[in-house]
């Protein structure tokens, strides 16, 4: 029985629309597909990918990889001229009075060996400067020698819980208070319970220094991940030093080490986490952890 025309085109076209109904549905799961892979390539911080430039889509999103590059890379150099400018800094400041002082002591001395300046004064100057670039070289080996994580599954409660009971004392000294709550069910970390204790009490003992009189640590989750604020009511960081308080030796305290929150940062990139400063006002400083 033959078909009639019409029914064989029909037919044809039917064939042809499905067709490419079909493809079409195909190639957007592969293009949401290469979404997906670059997106979570970028989270990690990973630029070494690049799509075959056979599609005017997998261009774009080659080009959106080359834009990123580019920042990571301006972001990395900006932050090693940071970082050398604070070690130039601390190391001039110290090296420049033992030349000084060894040159003029050098220079003091007459043929008998006797010296017009305190000898004894002018070693122990020297020697107290030398014990303080030693300090400083340590301080530097505490920032690059933080240990590899050992993770475990940890409730968030009982590591902030731990960290207030350490800092009791503290507090008290400082006539201060520390609370957590959450939002919801219990979080859990997968963490090494030991480096994050000692990124919150960093951020506790900053806040008090800040003359912070209540600690706030609260978690939530939000899409997927746990989110841990650490808010203070103490003096606001100003907005000229708010850029650059994670650059290592970078500090505005007359004692500090500037380490304490570049380590911090340090240790929660080994946890797959981030920080950052939400705002710095004189209602409130927040500083906001996001954990995958």
């Amino acid at each position: 029985m033959t078909l009639p025309v019409w029914l064989i085109v029909l037919i044809v076209l039917a064939v042809v629309i499905i067709t490419a109904v079909l493809n079409a549905l195909w190639v957007r799961h592969k293009d949401i597909s290469k979404v997906a892979y670059m997106m979570d390539a970028l989270e990690d911080g990973e630029l070494n990918f690049r799509f075959r430039d056979n599609s005017r889509f997998n261009r774009t999103l080659n080009r959106i990889r080359t834009i990123f590059e580019k920042q990571h890379q301006a972001y990395e150099q900006e932050s090693w001229t940071r970082l050398i400018r604070v070690l130039t800094h601390e190391i001039m400041n110290t090296v420049s009075p033992i030349a000084s002082l060894s040159d003029a002591l050098a220079k003091s001395l007459d043929d008998n060996g006797h010296s017009s300046l305190d000898l004894k004064a002018g070693l122990a100057t020297i020697a107290e400067s030398s014990d303080g670039l030693m300090k400083f070289v340590e301080t530097y080996r505490e920032l690059t020698g933080v240990a590899r994580s050992v993770r475990k599954a940890v409730p968030l409660e009982e590591m902030v819980t731990r960290v207030i009971q350490l800092s009791s004392e503290l507090l008290a000294r400082n006539g201060a208070t520390c609370t957590y709550d959450a939002d919801g069910a219990d979080l859990l970390l997968y963490a090494d319970a030991g480096q994050l204790q000692r990124v919150f009490i960093n951020l506790l003992s900053n806040a008090l220094q800040a003359g912070a009189k209540h600690v706030c640590f609260y978690g939530y989750m939000e899409h997927d991940e746990v989110v841990l604020t650490v808010s203070n009511d103490g003096v606001p960081i100003p907005v000229s030093n708010q850029e650059q308080i994670f650059v290592p030796f970078y500090t505005t305290k007359p004692d500090g080490s500037g380490i304490g929150l570049a380590v911090a940062r340090t240790i929660l990139r080994q946890h797959d986490a981030t920080i950052s400063l939400l705002e710095s006002n004189e209602q409130r400083t927040v500083f906001q952890l996001r954990f995958r």
